[in-house]
């Protein structure tokens, strides 16, 4: 029979373990957070000083007189045309991307043809292939169909290398949606098109939202395909404007920040609209 004294004692000392170990969680949480939002925090402080204010103040602390002013020169310098045209691209690829990925992935699921299998299967080698690899050859066919230095010759190339990974998320996610409900609206007479549009559209929108997010912010954040395919200012993109900042500023670090911030605001608003399905949606249909 246990003594009641030691087993007090031992309860004592487990609660104390389980306090000292949710101690050492708390503490690294916050280190945690200290390094991966002190980023931000600097960019915010930064861009709030003036130029003299940057280069004679103390970075972790706030700015003795803040000030809008690089907001203000940024707004002024082009900015919100550079911001149109990333929006122009992004909204436009992605859009592209999701209305072609859909019915492609359904098209996977619900269909054993091997030439749909095959098809699918070239899809996936655009996985392993990094832009740096193929940018030569899309300069050259961007260049063969009249496309250089336009918008349109940077949502083209953005589409090509989105579809890959969004068909096999989208694949995995509709292939999870039981046979059953397919079965039952088939005995109600329904085409492929109603399935598709009043079944799988409705049951897939976790997975389309986190690959709308997914290429979203790797179109917006995208620096490779302006570099190379653009080259006059009226097609400029925020990635590539934010470096002819650099020059226009002769280094204006609190002017830089400031833009940064404003070309982040998009990308922000995407993660908090669409947070909640991000993981569910890019983890559908894996853990089979």
């Amino acid at each position: 029979m246990v003594n009641p004294t030691v087993a007090t004692s031992r309860s004592r000392s487990l609660a104390k373990l389980l306090s000292i170990q949710k101690m050492i969680v708390v503490v690294l949480a916050l280190i945690w957070l200290v390094f991966s939002f002190y980023p931000v925090v600097y960019m915010v402080l930064t861009s709030l000083r003036s130029q003299s204010g940057f280069l004679l103040g103390i970075p972790w602390l706030p700015p003795a007189h803040p000030t809008l002013t690089n907001y203000v020169t940024v707004l002024q310098s082009g900015f919100a045309h550079y911001f149109l045209n990333s929006a122009i691209v992004a909204v436009s690829a992605v859009f592209l991307i999701v209305i072609s990925a859909l019915p492609m992935a359904y098209v996977v699921v619900r269909t054993l043809n091997p030439t749909v299998r095959l098809i699918f299967n070239i899809f996936l080698i655009g996985l392993a292939i990094p832009i740096q690899a193929a940018i030569i050859p899309i300069y050259v066919l961007i260049g063969k169909m009249g496309l250089y230095n336009t918008l349109l010759g940077l949502i083209l190339p953005s589409v090509a290398f989105g579809l890959p990974l969004t068909i096999l998320i989208l694949v995995n996610f509709v292939r999870d949606i039981p046979n059953e409900l397919y079965e039952s609206m088939e005995l109600e007479g329904v085409t492929e098109w109603q399935l598709l549009r009043h079944l799988v559209f409705p049951l897939a929108r976790p997975a389309l939202i986190s690959v709308v997010i997914y290429n979203f912010v790797g179109i917006w954040n995208n620096f490779l395909f302006p570099l190379i395919l653009t080259q006059t200012p009226n097609v400029r993109l925020l990635p590539l404007a934010i470096v002819s900042f650099q020059g226009q500023f002769s280094m204006d670090v609190p002017a830089i920040m400031a833009a940064v911030l404003l070309s982040a605001i998009p990308l922000i608003l995407a993660y908090i609209i669409g947070r909640r399905y991000l993981l569910r949606g890019l983890t559908a249909g894996f853990n089979r």
